[in-house]
């Protein structure tokens, strides 16, 4: 569904939120293991996308074996960003987007993909009621 059918439906059912949820292939390896490019990465996403941040971003490494890897969570004053990196199997970046006010989900892709030097992106677009 392209943007402009997205933004008509989001009004015209009076949806709740949009949640958009971003899969990237082939990044950075070295990108997606700095917690400090992870920080500017949610940093520069929500002034993108003209959120409010709240609080502090969290970025943890954590799990074993196959699992370990990055991962990050940022409040924003309409909900949330969570991301979680994979640098085991296609260094991969799974990130959900989630707010009850209108934002752009191909901006935030396009953005992405750019910032992490992604090879492959896709993106998934779900209005909630």
């Amino acid at each position: 569904m392209n943007i402009a059918t997205l933004r008509r439906d989001y009004k015209n059912r009076q949806a709740w939120g949009l949640l958009a949820s971003i899969d990237l292939a082939g990044c950075d390896h070295e990108m997606i293991q700095s917690p400090k490019a992870i920080k500017l990465f949610v940093k520069q996403l929500v002034d993108l996308l003209k959120m409010q941040a709240h609080g502090p971003t969290r970025v943890e490494k954590f799990a074993e074996g196959s699992l370990e890897g990055y991962s990050a969570f940022q409040f924003i004053e309409t909900s949330s960003i969570t991301i979680h990196f994979d640098d085991k199997q296609g260094d991969r970046a799974f990130i959900d987007i989630f707010s009850c006010c209108w934002f752009n989900p191909d901006a935030a892709e396009k953005f992405a993909k750019k910032y992490f030097k992604a090879k492959k992106s896709k993106i998934k677009n779900l209005l909630r009621y």
